[in-house]
């Protein structure tokens, strides 16, 4: 699964909890290189349909096809294309580490991390983090554009998986992200880029939007995604 991004495709997409649905019947579709935002407010399952798209929570109903591959049958081939950078709380940087600590546990975990890709990473997303500044210290649009550089550095095949974009955020930075992201989506070999956010994002050419309601009951947590993980041999 490498190249110019891969084709996410939903059709009747659902996940139920114990509490009823956590989202249900999506339907998707984004190309090869494209840029998906779900958007919604908390509780709408945005965090949960993002990683059942990355093949991270099984499905209750529908189909997912990710490049190719139908999930939940190939969930182990879409997981290893996959980088989750940031899905709270499952996946999320620990505050009270430094930022070459982090970086240090990057280059200890990801396969083929180096200085170097994580430097080009950060150049890529634009920014220039002290290896000093504790990550609980950034403002919240260094700490995301840090948590995807770190797994562009791992250079994922096909996926970059990115959520609560706008958490936090001050008005003035939300472009800053958005033009972020679609340069994560157009660097190296081009990536397929699946973002989650509290608000409509603003118009970015190929950006497939999608808008999830709120639901009446809690959702699901997120942090249960390993437990629902795939398990095909």
């Amino acid at each position: 699964m490498t190249g110019a991004g891969v084709d996410v495709i939903a059709r009747g997409a659902s996940v139920h909890g114990p509490r009823g649905p956590v989202f249900e019947g999506v339907d998707l579709d984004v190309p090869a290189g494209g840029l998906l935002a779900v958007h919604g407010p908390a509780g709408s399952g945005r965090t949960s349909l993002l990683l059942a798209l990355a093949g991270r929570m099984r499905l209750s109903g529908g189909a997912i096809r990710v490049g190719g591959y139908v999930l939940p049958a190939e969930g182990r081939r879409v997981r290893a294309a996959v980088a989750v950078a940031r899905a709270a709380p499952a996946v999320a940087l620990e505050g009270r580490l430094r930022v070459q600590e982090v970086m240090a546990e990057r280059r200890l975990t990801g396969a083929g991390v180096t200085e170097r890709r994580l430097r080009e990473a950060f150049e890529t997303v634009g920014i220039g983090p002290r290896g000093t500044e504790l990550v609980e210290d950034l403002d919240p649009a260094e700490a995301l554009l840090l948590a995807t550089a770190l797994a562009l550095a791992e250079r994922p095949g096909a996926l970059v998986v990115v959520d609560d974009v706008d958490d936090g955020l001050p008005p003035e930075a939300h472009g800053r992200v958005w033009q972020a992201l679609d340069q994560v989506r157009n660097s190296g070999p081009g990536r397929t880029v699946l973002a989650g956010c509290l608000r409509t994002p603003p118009p970015t050419p190929g950006l497939v939007a999608l808008s999830l309601p709120r639901r009446s009951r809690d959702r699901l947590p997120a942090r249960t995604a390993a437990a629902r993980e795939d398990t095909d041999t």
